[in-house]
């Protein structure tokens, strides 16, 4: 799979999507190309391209390819911060709030971690089972918090599936520092790479397994945290594309992160017309749409033998 095959893909979705909607680009109507159409474009395969390196990074960080963001716990503890320095700064700047998302997705990964350490290594499928219930419960606690303040309403948007229909230009551009995040996974494809292989594997090559740590949670706190503020948590994405793509063309992490990126933004892509298309001039959140694709993928990579060679 190389990854001209994917932009072959990808290119005439980008089309599609930017001339699919209630309004005809058609009839001259620039504006609607310029504010709404080219804007919701870039900021869908953005978010796919991020989420799905994100994918691979928690994949790697955690050992097992069962896991994502979005099942072990980073979004809801980006929204438990988002939560937080709204109800203690209310008129804090934006930088601050990502800032502080960012941060508290970093504490809750990083206390995930340290929890499966403590479960039998030959037991892969408690790592997940232990995600869903460590995103349970800071999501029981993002939901009562925001009910005991009268946020409950504020806290639904970033915790309900992704939702583009409101994206226009000035109101996406966070994702950009989320694509930016998901180019320094592809810089330390290596290093993530041989963090895989087990904390005394890299240091036997010279790695230092706690900086390349450390890195790994930054990119998949910033990445989950900017995508939830901005269009809400988006499921199963960076599960089923990296799972995809390393059955296709094993764990060489430098030369298959960069399609698992192209996969990501196609797959979102495609979601989301299909959540435009469906019941034209209404929409599907893309978020229900990828839920229903992703859990009929999923079962798809279990079912099917993992490839050999």
């Amino acid at each position: 799979m190389r990854p001209v095959l994917i932009l072959l893909l990808l290119v005439p979705l980008a089309g599609v999507s930017v001339l699919t909607g209630v309004a005809s680009v058609a009839d001259g109507d620039f504006l609607v190309l310029t504010v709404s159409r080219l804007p919701r474009t870039a900021a869908v395969m953005l978010t796919g391209a991020a989420l799905a390196v994100a994918g691979v990074v928690m994949q790697q960080l955690v050992r097992n390819r069962f896991v994502e963001p979005g099942t072990t716990g980073t979004g809801e503890a980006a929204a438990l911060g988002l939560l937080a320095v709204t109800l203690l700064a209310p008129g804090a700047a934006l930088w601050l709030r990502m800032g502080v998302a960012t941060l508290a997705g970093l504490a809750g990964t990083a206390l995930f971690l340290a929890m499966i350490r403590r479960l039998p290594p030959q037991e892969m499928l408690l790592v997940p089972l232990a995600g869903l219930v460590w995103s349970g419960v800071l999501g029981a606690m993002v939901l009562h918090i925001g009910w005991q303040t009268d946020l409950l309403q504020y806290v639904s948007i970033w915790m309900m599936t992704g939702e583009f229909s409101g994206i226009i230009a000035g109101r996406y551009e966070l994702l950009w520092l989320a694509g930016l995040a998901a180019g320094l996974a592809l810089l330390a494809a290596d290093r993530l790479a041989i963090l895989g292989l087990g904390d005394g594997v890299a240091r036997g090559l010279g790695l230092n397994p706690a900086a390349v740590m450390r890195l790994g949670l930054v990119i998949v706190a910033l990445v989950t945290a900017l995508v939830m503020a901005t269009v809400g948590m988006v499921p199963f994405l960076g599960l089923v594309v990296p799972n995809i793509v390393s059955r296709v063309m094993g764990d060489n992490l430098r030369a298959s992160l960069p399609v698992t990126a192209l996969g990501g933004a196609a797959l979102l892509l495609a979601c989301d017309i299909i959540g435009r298309l469906l019941i034209h001039p209404y929409e599907i959140p893309v978020g229900a749409v990828l839920g229903v694709v992703g859990a009929v993928l999923f079962l798809w990579l279990l079912w099917r033998a993992p490839a050999h060679g």
